[in-house]
């Protein structure tokens, strides 16, 4: 059976992420689609997604900015709530997506609220 591209780039970065897990860290999961930016940070142990943020959510759609700006607001309202739940180390999963453009300005804001990976 042979696999699609996006299903092997998926399957590449999967594995690396793998090879380096550790217990004390958890998954950073970044979903973008043309329009919105999502991201959750899960715990690969217990299969339990621990902070999620979006940009569906009120108050960051009533904000009416563009796509670059959408992905900034996400990952600030993420890392506070990564904040709240004491989390401070994370591994990086960008998936399918090269590291640029909004995933990049996403990956630098995190780092900037204090997030480290």
């Amino acid at each position: 059976m042979r696999l699609s591209r996006s299903e092997r780039k998926k399957f590449r970065v999967k594995n690396k992420i793998k090879k380096v897990a550790k217990i004390d860290r958890f998954r950073l999961c970044v979903s973008r689609s043309t329009r919105n930016f999502s991201a959750q940070i899960i715990d690969d142990q217990k299969q339990l997604t621990l902070v999620s943020a979006s940009s569906f959510e009120k108050d960051i759609k009533s904000q009416n900015k563009n796509k670059s700006d959408l992905s900034t607001l996400v990952a600030e309202k993420l890392a506070r709530k990564a904040k709240e739940k004491n989390i401070n180390k994370i591994y990086f999963d960008r998936g399918i997506y090269k590291y640029h453009g909004r995933v990049k300005i996403f990956a630098e804001t995190l780092r900037k609220n204090g997030l480290d990976f």
